[in-house]
């Protein structure tokens, strides 16, 4: 019998792909929505790229609430958690307590099913310097300091829930075992109009809906790789109690709107290429948009991380960024997210 993999929050992008990957390799897998109104969603993104008929199933259940996660478990192998809160730190400034709180969640029904393994998705900006006020090469030894008041709340949400699911792995885990995969910026093909996230920053670039670049770097990481280094941690045994970087190649957002404007020709005229300077980006955050409060502390700084880890362990080798970036493009437009994007310009 095949195994059964448990997929946290299956509407969204990184758990939409991982539902499809595993149908594609013939395991049968059920993934959580936060109501049953939203299971068609699921079905018709993932139907796009896999057959989903008689393999997958839905269970109801919210990352805030404990009703639903003990069905949820029922007779799972594996878990891919991969949900989280997401939302502009300016106006949601509690993230915490949803992503710890529904990571432990998890890992309680997990445990309490012996599930054989649980993959938790954290973020690489919870192995990077707290304050950004350094710059280097840093691997998953180093953890971001949660208690530096300088950090967004979206970093220190998910720098705290993976402390919690480590923790409790550490003392109630018991044949459960753990390990944790840390993503840079996510892009590529997307399997609905939604561009949400790091994919919303290509619609935008396409639409025109951004005046100039800022000095921003990235470490671009294809969904379909992130996937694939998940699906890997959650089978070698190499990878048991391990945390995983799957950051990708670093380039500054210019770069991005280089690849768009020479890969795409005439459909990316409306990419900018003046740059911003980052006084204007910061009197922006001050005075007009706060949302990029949460990127000036970023400005100009190439912090970047190693992935010899995964490459080492788990015989990872993602893709280059301009490929990455040029799928996601082709995708946007052929959903016709561009255009959203563009309706919704200030």
């Amino acid at each position: 019998m095949p195994e059964l993999v448990l997929v946290t929050g299956g509407t969204g992008y990184i758990a939409g792909w991982c539902v499809a990957e595993l149908l594609r390799r013939g395991y049968d897998v059920r993934t959580t929505v936060r109501s049953p109104g939203r299971e068609q969603a699921v079905l018709d993104a993932v139907a796009t790229v896999a057959a989903p008929a008689g393999r997958l199933d839905f269970a109801v259940a919210d990352l805030t609430a404990d009703a639903g996660w003990k069905a949820a478990l029922e007779g799972v192998d594996r878990v891919l958690h991969v949900a989280s809160p997401l939302g502009v730190s300016a106006t949601t400034p509690d993230l915490v307590t949803p992503a710890r709180d529904g990571t432990l969640r998890v890992l309680r029904a997990a445990t309490a099913a012996g599930v054989r393994r649980v993959v938790v998705t954290s973020a690489a900006n919870a192995a990077s310097p707290s304050s950004y006020a350094s710059e280097g090469v840093t691997d998953e030894t180093l953890w971001t300091d949660p208690e530096d008041p300088t950090l967004i709340p979206y970093r220190r949400s998910k720098t705290l829930a993976e402390l919690a699911a480590w923790e409790f792995v550490r003392e109630h885990g018991g044949a459960t075992e753990l390990a944790t995969v840390l993503p840079g910026a996510v892009l590529g093909p997307v399997l609905t109009p939604d561009t949400a996230g790091s994919v919303g920053i290509v619609a935008r670039l396409l639409s025109g809906a951004m005046p100039g670049v800022p000095r921003i770097g990235l470490e671009v990481v294809d969904v379909r790789d992130l996937v694939d280094v998940h699906l890997a941690a959650m089978t070698s045994p190499a990878a048991a109690g391990e945390r995983f970087l799957a950051t990708g190649e670093f380039v500054w957002m210019a770069d991005l709107a280089r690849f768009l404007r020479e890969g795409l020709g005439e459909r990316g005229r409306q990419v900018p290429t003046r740059g911003l300077p980052d006084f204007a980006v910061r009197l922006a955050a001050r005075f007009r948009d706060p949302s990029l409060r949460e990127i000036t502390p970023a400005l100009g700084r190439r912090n970047r991380h190693t992935t010899e880890k995964a490459a080492r362990l788990l015989d990872w080798r993602p893709r280059p960024a301009r490929e990455t970036v040029l799928d996601c493009a082709e995708s946007l437009l052929a959903h016709g997210a561009v255009r959203v994007a563009a309706a919704q310009r200030p």
